[in-house]
């Protein structure tokens, strides 16, 4: 454990401590042999998972990260030598850029109309952040986009990812509108806070730089064969149209503009690649090795979602 309160160490402001990206990089930070003092940002500093990093010796600030707060979030920033910003856009970039950091590493992914020239232009999720990352490399301040692959964890959570079979033949199906020998950049959510780490600890920060995280890059048919051999479910994959994704998506209870901007999202992977053509970043030299699909079905609970 090396999160000090030492005012010669380094001070990491961390957005969304308490979530997936955030505490996946309050974890990889403690786990380094290099100290640094980390500054979490939360809607709650009295909640339980607050008041465990406080135990680490992380210092928690509560605020809401709203337009309305901007004189607050500026202040939250003061002081720190980097800042790791999840999705919180302009207003974080400019607060972190007012404070004087030594760097900003922001959590974007590709901008999907941009790259596709303008093929797939509902992918509100991707798009938006990607404006974002423009407006970080333009600040001025060095700026490293930390991207984030497809978290395996997804797949325990959100019913979109496994459907279940009614014949009674097979316990489940990945029905998405991408093909079954597209890659995906799988990542456990404890791996992504080692990018951000290696980034930190860098003899030079790499600025303009983008980090492809992943954990294992893995075809869709080799995760759900995989996911099926530890399972001992059988489990296949279904390759739909836009169409039947849409409707799959919708009965589900999906807003109509979400099920759309998932489908154009999948649709630009499956031409594009999840990074839109750029290859993942490699793992070497992270703190410790990251875990493979295989790894984490075996270790996961699939009770509850293969029922």
């Amino acid at each position: 454990m090396t999160i000090t309160q030492h005012s010669s160490s380094p001070l990491v402001a961390v957005v969304g401590a308490t979530g997936s990206q955030g505490g996946s990089v309050v974890k990889a930070l403690a786990e380094s042999n290099q100290p640094y003092r980390v500054r979490g940002f939360t809607r709650g500093a009295s909640k339980p998972a607050s008041e465990a990093l406080k135990k680490q010796g992380v210092e928690m600030v509560q605020i809401s990260l709203v337009e309305e707060n901007k004189k607050e979030v500026h202040q939250a920033f003061t002081g720190a030598d980097f800042a790791f910003e999840m999705s919180e856009g302009k207003m974080l970039v400019d607060a972190a850029k007012a404070a004087g950091v030594k760097g900003i590493v922001w959590s974007g992914i590709p901008g999907v109309k941009k790259i596709s020239g303008g093929k797939y232009s509902n992918a509100a999720h991707f798009d938006g952040k990607a404006v974002v990352t423009e407006y970080g490399r333009q600040s001025g301040v060095p700026f490293a986009n930390v991207q984030a692959g497809w978290y395996m964890q997804n797949f325990l959570t959100s019913p979109m990812m496994l459907a279940k079979q009614p014949d009674g033949t097979t316990a489940a199906s990945f029905a998405w509108c991408i093909r079954p020998t597209t890659v995906l950049p799988m990542i456990d959510i404890d791996d992504y806070g080692l990018y951000v780490r290696r980034v930190i600890e860098s003899t030079v920060f790499p600025d303009g730089v983008d980090v492809n995280t992943t954990s294992e890059d893995i075809t869709a048919e080799d995760l759900v064969r995989q996911l099926s051999d530890a399972t001992g479910k059988h489990i296949i994959i279904k390759q739909l149209t836009p169409e039947e994704c849409y409707a799959n998506f919708t009965a589900l209870g999906v807003p109509s503009t979400t099920a759309t901007d998932i489908i154009d999202g999948f649709r630009f992977i499956d031409e594009f690649g999840y990074y839109g053509g750029q290859p993942s970043s490699s793992t070497k030299g992270l703190g410790r090795p990251t875990r493979i699909w295989a790894e984490f079905v075996k270790q996961a609970d699939w009770s509850k979602v293969l029922a």
